[in-house]
């Protein structure tokens, strides 16, 4: 690891759960991106506890009970390929940002 000025720091040292914090204050997108630094990136990344962040805070009233997800990852990105209709079929929630 290259050395920057009198110290250096090596963000794959932290816990995979402060990593997935960090991420968790991002976006989507910046999840998906980070979680090609490292695998230890990736696998805080993928965390349902980060995914959990983008959806919306009603969510669970909103889907379906016989439709089930193996991570909130997956629910998310279902959810943004196939957004549910709410208020009478006029909005969709708003916490969903499309991934390029």
């Amino acid at each position: 690891m290259e050395e920057l000025g009198c110290c250096s720091f090596d963000l794959n040292a932290l816990p995979q759960d402060c990593i997935a914090v960090i991420i968790s204050f991002t976006s989507p997108r910046d999840a998906c991106r980070l979680s090609l630094v490292s695998t230890a990136f990736k696998s805080a990344a993928d965390a349902d506890a980060v995914w959990e962040t983008f959806l919306p805070s009603q969510h669970q009233a909103l889907i379906p009970s016989s439709l089930s997800f193996p991570s909130k990852k997956q629910l998310y990105l279902s959810l943004c390929e196939s957004p549910v209709l709410i208020d009478g079929g006029r909005m969709v929630p708003s916490s969903f940002q499309y991934l390029p």
